[in-house]
This record gives structure tokens, C-alpha cells and sequence, in this order.
């Protein structure tokens, strides 16, 4: 700083005389010596104080001022201010300055002490609380005793935010690595217990669904197992009952066969095998509700005529009478669900033939395979229609229904004949092929079952 003598003169300010106003206090006095002295003058080759160093004011006596401390004079310069302004604005900037470091202290201080606080709550959840607030009371109130440099203050608190950052971090860690239920918000100890809750409900729900199936399904596989040891004990019965012969029904003749589904593997077969005939009658019980078509009641195959004598009812079509593969549609109207008597005759001289139900003749006609004489060593299939001798047969030509009473003649039958057959008058089984049961197999699950009574028949009509 330029002095009023001319000279130069140079002086550092401590940071202790910037921290309280007695150091305050001493930079002042020492700088009124200074300008003080300054009139005195001093010597015009003085050299500027090192840097680092500063003033040390000691107080002396006045004869000895002049001899133990010279001080060089301060020439005055044209437009400087006087000293008392100058000091005036030396120490107004002193205090600007000191009231700069207070503010910067206390917002410092007020930082540490957030910070400090938020660190306490942090490890009291931890239990370590009391341990921080012991040490912070042993420790040294560094806020009230700084060092005099402002480099060390700032080195100081730079180490005091790094240890608060290091004790966080640590905390963080900490509580992500043992995180533990206890330890959680109330809010969130609520919401997991709300959820265990619910997952409990739903889980109990779940069992309980399943209970009431696993119960549902054991009823269920209850009452099939039941359906089928009755069926099955029905089939045991039955097969006892072909065991023994024709004790099960009354009579030999008293039984049907029945085909309750429309397949290929369903139906009885003859025993016994036409001979050579030049004429016939078919007469026959039976009931079906089957539609479209009742299908084929019965079918007689030879070795190079599968269709040798046919009695079909197929999709829309009538009733038709088959022989040696030539067609003859029959005015007989059978599908009602009702037992029902049908006879057929034909003959080979002129292909005549007749149709009865329920002992009315309802049509006749000729050149059905006229001169054709029935072949020998055929099948007799009841129930399927053969497209060869004995087998490959069509679902959608099967009967469905009953059959009883199937009897064939190798003559022309007379009408009156055929009436006291149809109304239970008398019982005349057929000569060439009688209904015996010794004489009929069935097959595929085609049952035997005791018929009605031919009056019982007769009051279904």
C-alpha cells in the first residue's frame, strides 16, 4: 500500500484478526502507528516486508520509539485521502469482510448440523444412535475453535463432509445388505401383511375349488364305475344265460334281437343256410323309430350275388325288396315305433310278389327276377346289409330296432295264413329257416331278450 510519504509498505492480515474483534481491534491500532509514523518519513530506498509476513504490535516507551523502531516515513501524494477517511474506509471494508466470514460460518455450520442430525436418525434406526451422540459430545467443538487459516477451515470441512458421506454410504449399504421385516415403515410392514393376506385368501380359495372338484370328479367316476359293473353284470348274466341253453326263455321261439345303434358291427346271423328255392315267404316282427330309414331287417348273400334277397328301408327312399340285385319298392310304412308283422312272398315263375303288414296285403307286382331260382350256400345276416358273403357292412344301412318271430317258408303262403300268424291265432314256424334260439348268433353287443307276448305285440298296433 502506498503511503502518504511516498514510500511503499507492505502488511498481511492474519486470519485470527478476521475471526473475532479484538484481533479486529489490533490490525486497527496497528494501522493508525503506521499513518501515525508516516509523517515522519522514511528512507526512500526501503524495501517491501516479505510475503507471509505481518505486523506484531508491541507497545514502548516513547524516548525509545525513535531508536528500537524506526518506522520509514509515508510521503503524501498529490489527491490521496486524508488518513482518518483512509482508516475510516479500512475498517468499514474489515468489518464488510468479517461480517462475509460470520455468514459463511453460520451457513456452514447450519449444513453440518443437518447433516449431523440426519446421520443421528439414520444410525438410531440402527441402535447406534447414542453411541454418535456420545462421540459428538466428547468430541472437540471444532465450529467454536477453527483454525486461524482459511485453508485449513476449508480443508477441515471438506474432511467433515467426507466423513458424513462415507457414514451414509456405509448406512445405505448396510441397510440394503440387512434389510430386515422389522426393520421396515409401519406402512410398508401393512401393505406386506395386506398382501399375505390376500395371497392367503386366494390360496384357501383355490384349495377350497379344487376340494369341490376332486369331490365333483369322485362322484362322477362313482356313479360311471356303478353304470359299468351293471352292465358288465348284465353281460355276465347273459352269457350264463347262453351257457345254459334255451332255459332262458320260456319258449325257444319266445325271444328278440335287439340292435339299439346305427354301426357296422352290430347284428345276428343265421346258423342255418338256404337251399336252392324257386319260391319263399318271409314273415317277421319288428320295431324301429329309425331316421332317415329303419335300414336292413335282414340280407342273404352268395358267392357272386351279395344282394341274392335284400329287405332294405334306406335314407328317404321306401321300403325295397332285392332279388338277384333287381328292385321292387313295397308299400309298407313300418317307422312309427311300433311292433308291426310283415310278410313277403315271391315266386320265380313271372317274379311275382306280395306285400303284408300286420296281416293286410297292401301291394303285389311281378318281373322281380322272374325265372331266377334262389342260389344255395348263402349267409342269412340279420340287421346288416352284406356287400360280400358275410361281412363289409355299411353303418348307414344298418337296422336299428327289434326283431323277432324270422321265418322263412319255401312256398307261397296263403293270405288267410298269413292273418292268423299276424293276429296270434296260430303258430306256425317256418320250415326252411325256424326262429329257434339255438339258431340265431348275435355279435358286437346285439343282445337276446324275452319278446312280448304276441297279444302284447298285437295292442302296440
Amino acid at each position: 500500500r502506498t503511503g502518504p510519504g511516498g514510500g511503499t509498505r507492505s502488511w498481511h492480515r492474519g486470519s485470527a484478526g478476521l475471526r473475532s474483534p479484538a484481533g479486529m481491534l489490533l490490525v486497527a491500532a496497528g494501522l493508525l502507528l503506521a499513518v501515525a509514523a508516516g509523517g515522519r518519513g522514511s528512507p526512500a530506498g526501503e524495501q517491501e516486508s516479505p510475503p507471509g509476513s505481518r505486523f506484531v504490535c508491541t507497545s514502548l516507551p516513547l524516548d525509545a520509539a525513535g531508536a528500537g523502531c524506526p518506522l520509514p516515513p509515508v510521503p503524501m501524494q498529490g489527491g490521496a485521502l486524508p488518513p482518518e477517511e483512509e482508516l475510516k474506509a479500512t475498517v468499514l471494508q474489515l468489518r464488510e469482510t468479517v461480517l462475509q466470514q460470520k455468514e459463511t460460518i453460520g451457513s456452514q455450520r447450519e449444513a453440518i448440523r443437518e447433516l449431523t442430525g440426519k446421520l443421528s436418525r439414520c444410525e438410531g434406526a440402527d441402535g447406534k444412535a447414542g453411541a454418535w451422540k456420545n462421540e459428538v459430545g466428547k468430541g472437540k467443538d471444532t465450529m467454536g475453535d477453527l483454525p486461524r487459516d482459511p485453508a485449513q477451515v476449508i480443508e477441515q470441512l471438506s474432511r467433515t463432509m467426507q466423513t458424513l458421506k462415507d457414514r451414509l454410504e456405509s448406512l445405505e449399504h448396510q441397510l440394503r445388505a440387512n434389510v430386515s421385516y422389522a426393520a421396515l415403515p409401519s406402512e410398508l410392514r401393512e401393505m406386506l401383511q395386506r398382501r399375505l393376506g390376500d395371497l392367503e385368501r386366494q390360496l384357501l380359495s383355490k384349495v377350497a375349488e379344487l376340494e369341490d372338484e376332486k369331490s365333483l370328479l369322485h362322484n362322477e367316476t362313482s356313479a360311471h364305475r356303478q353304470k359299468t359293473e351293471t352292465a358288465l353284470n348284465a353281460l355276465l348274466e347273459r352269457v350264463s344265460e347262453l351257457e345254459k341253453g334255451n332255459s332262458a326263455f320260456k319258449s325257444p321261439d319266445e325271444f328278440k334281437v335287439s340292435l339299439p345303434l346305427r354301426t357296422n358291427y352290430l347284428y345276428g346271423k343265421i346258423k342255418k343256410t338256404l337251399p336252392e328255392l324257386y319260391a319263399f315267404t318271409v314273415c317277421l316282427w319288428l320295431r324301429s323309430s329309425a331316421s332317415p330309414g329303419i335300414g336292413t331287417p335282414f340280407s342273404y348273400a352268395v358267392p357272386g350275388q351279395a344282394n341274392e334277397i335284400v329287405l332294405i328301408e334306406w335314407g328317404n327312399n321306401p321300403i325295397e325288396l332285392l332279388i338277384n340285385d333287381k328292385v321292387a319298392q313295397l308299400p309298407l310304412f313300418i317307422s312309427d315305433g311300433k311292433w308291426h308283422h310283415i310278410c313277403i312272398t315271391w315266386t320265380t315263375r313271372d317274379g311275382m310278389w306280395e306285400a303284408f303288414q300286420d296281416g293286410e296285403k297292401l301291394g303285389t307286382g311281378e318281373n322281380l327276377a322272374p325265372w331266377h331260382p334262389i342260389k344255395p350256400g348263402g349267409v342269412l345276416i340279420l340287421g346288416q346289409e352284406q356287400d360280400t358273403v358275410g361281412g363289409r357292412f355299411d353303418a348307414t344301412q344298418a337296422f336299428v330296432g327289434e326283431l323277432s318271430q324270422f321265418n322263412i317258408w319255401d312256398r307261397v303262403l296263403k293270405a288267410e295264413d298269413i292273418m292268423n300268424i299276424a293276429n296270434c291265432s296260430i303258430n306256425m314256424p317256418g320250415n326252411i329257416i325256424p326262429w329257434v334260439d339255438n339258431n340265431v348268433d348275435v355279435f358286437g353287443g346285439a343282445t337276446k331278450w324275452p319278446v312280448e307276448t304276441c297279444e302284447e305285440r298285437l295292442l302296440d298296433l
